[in-house]
């Protein structure tokens, strides 16, 4: 503990800047924005002190503006893998030993960074990279983040002070080692700040780490790599290398020294990666910590005492913000028969408001472009499918482009059968599908949203009925992490909403908690005795 019982600052979150025109803010975006945009960024890998150009190179492009270039980035052989998990194991024994406060005191210093001098970088890099309109960017890469370094600070000087009983003539403590070894983070594309989180959290607990972005993030990667940089951060704790994940991941996951994992991805992929853990567990020196939030098929019910306008909004932002490329977004919707065509001529007439999908550039844009063709391509396939299954339409968007960027109108299907395959499969993208049920079937529809998805991340349901609400509750307790009550299944905020699913959603570990900081520690309990007995002879033996 040093020299003295430290209390770190109370964490509050991030006012989220509104960027109106004419504000300071929103000026300061757009200039760095245009330079990002006409720059030509050189990416390197990342690993101790070293900034390791390979000379092997992939261009960076806006989805938005997927013609234009704005740098590269440096791919990774298998002896630079290597090398990283060499670095972060020499780091290691020093980091470890760092007191507490002091590792505290580089993290709430990159969230002051990332609140002052680092927001319109930070912002726009993510503008770029991901096509986040400025809102979702400030309450992502700058709010988000801010207050994931913050909270995390005080939940670990939370789970320090947790301290057992001692009995008279004893002295029991605890003491919350980092795991040994180095931890491998993988981080998705849709978040800069879980992309910053994932890896910064298990360093903050003494951990070394090597870290993985997605290649569609390494652009507003870069920007936290700068920022750790800035903070203090020691070379060697977080090492960050771009490539093939196959073999990147292979390499790591064949140490003996790998000792836990923090992914954000794909269900599939993290799968694999637990058969890889499993089939390797002989080689590890310990059993390696597993942490990962993975898919998602959330869901929107909507009673028939719920206000039409409000579901309507919850439908457009849950579903559209961001493209629905949350692992939180709302991409299946129940509605009661009685209110579902307001619901929808009012869902219709926001879409039918917003600006046809652009560029983040432009402010009044709600809508941007998907992340890359891969993700273009297969949004299509189940629009164009929809246009021809006898059991879908669409009554809203269902339009595409890609000739610039990868655009797609904010889609509404409309089906009969509420196992249709968009009622039922992750698309990650701005496509809604509704059911609409028959009023007194409510207490079947419940069972139906509960047995429909094998996820179980986020989910909404929309009443003024409190016996509606309360069943639903009840009901549903085991299909959604984040449950919502008259609201859309999307915007947890770090100190108020921790974050994760079960089921097929991952471990549900609750990013921005405590919880998930206890699963880069392994305590260790010392019992210290004071008066140390010299009779092996208890009493009962007379």
């Amino acid at each position: 503990m040093g020299k003295g019982f430290f209390q770190v600052p109370v964490a509050v979150n991030e006012p989220i800047k509104g960027f109106a025109p004419g504000s300071p803010e929103r000026e300061a975006v757009l200039k760095q924005y245009k330079a990002y945009f006409k720059g030509a960024a050189d990416i390197p890998l990342f690993i101790g002190s070293k900034e390791i150009r390979t000379g092997n190179t992939k261009p960076l492009s806006p989805p938005h503006d997927h013609k234009h270039k704005v740098g590269q980035y440096h791919i990774a052989a298998k002896k630079h893998v290597t090398e990283a998990i060499n670095v972060a194991l020499e780091a290691r024994s020093e980091w470890a030993d760092l007191a507490w406060e002091q590792r505290a005191a580089i993290f709430l210093k990159a969230a002051e960074l990332v609140a002052g001098p680092y927001r319109a970088k930070i912002n726009a890099a993510t503008m770029i990279a991901q096509s986040k309109t400025i809102h979702q960017a400030e309450i992502d890469a700058a709010c988000e983040f801010i207050d994931f370094l913050r909270f995390n600070v005080e939940y670990m000087s939370q789970i320090y002070q947790e301290q057992p009983d001692s009995a008279e003539g004893i002295w029991n403590r605890v003491e919350y080692r980092p795991l040994e070894g180095f931890v491998y983070a993988i981080t998705p594309f849709n978040f800069t700040a879980i992309a910053g989180n994932l890896p910064a959290s298990a360093a903050m607990m003494g951990n070394v780490v090597v870290w993985k972005p997605s290649d569609s993030q390494i652009f507003s990667a870069k920007i936290l790599v700068d920022v750790f940089k800035e903070a203090g951060l020691p070379d060697g704790v977080i090492n960050v290398i771009y490539g093939d994940p196959v073999m990147i991941t292979e390499t790591l996951l064949a140490h003996p020294d790998f000792s836990g994992i923090h992914f954000t991805g794909s269900t599939d992929v993290f799968k694999n990666l637990w058969t890889q853990i499993g089939n390797n567990i002989h080689k590890y020196k310990t059993y390696p910590r597993i942490v990962g939030e993975t898919g998602g098929k959330d869901f929107i019910v909507a009673h028939p005492t719920a206000k039409p306008r409000q579901v309507a909004t919850a439908i457009v932002r849950g579903a559209f913000e961001f493209q629905g490329q949350k692992c939180s977004a709302a991409s299946r919707v129940y509605l009661p028969k009685s209110t579902a065509d307001e619901i929808l001529s009012e869902a219709k007439k926001d879409l039918d408001s917003l600006n046809p999908p652009g560029s983040p550039e432009d402010m009044s844009n709600f809508i941007t472009a998907v992340i890359h063709e891969g993700s273009f391509d297969k949004l299509v396939s189940y629009i164009e499918r929809a246009k021809k299954d006898k059991e879908a339409a669409i009554v809203a968007g269902g339009g595409y482009d890609k000739s610039k960027g990868y655009f797609i109108e904010p889609t509404i299907i409309l089906t009969t059968d509420p196992h249709y395959v968009t009622m039922e499969t992750e698309l990650f993208g701005p496509v809604v599908t509704i059911y609409v049920y028959n009023d007194k079937e409510w207490s079947q529809v419940l069972k139906l949203v509960d047995s429909t998805s094998p996820y179980a991340l986020t989910g909404a349901v929309m009443a003024t009925d409190r016996y509606a609400i309360e069943e639903a509750t009840k009901v549903l307790q085991n299909c959604a992490g984040n449950f919502y009550i008259n609201d859309k299944p999307t915007g947890a905020v770090v100190g108020q909403q921790p974050f994760g699913g079960a089921r097929a959603s991952g471990t549900n570990d609750k990013a921005g908690s405590a919880q998930n900081l206890m699963r880069w520690v392994s305590p260790r309990l010392i019992k210290e005795t004071f008066v140390t007995p010299e009779d092996y002879r208890y009493p009962f033996l007379g």
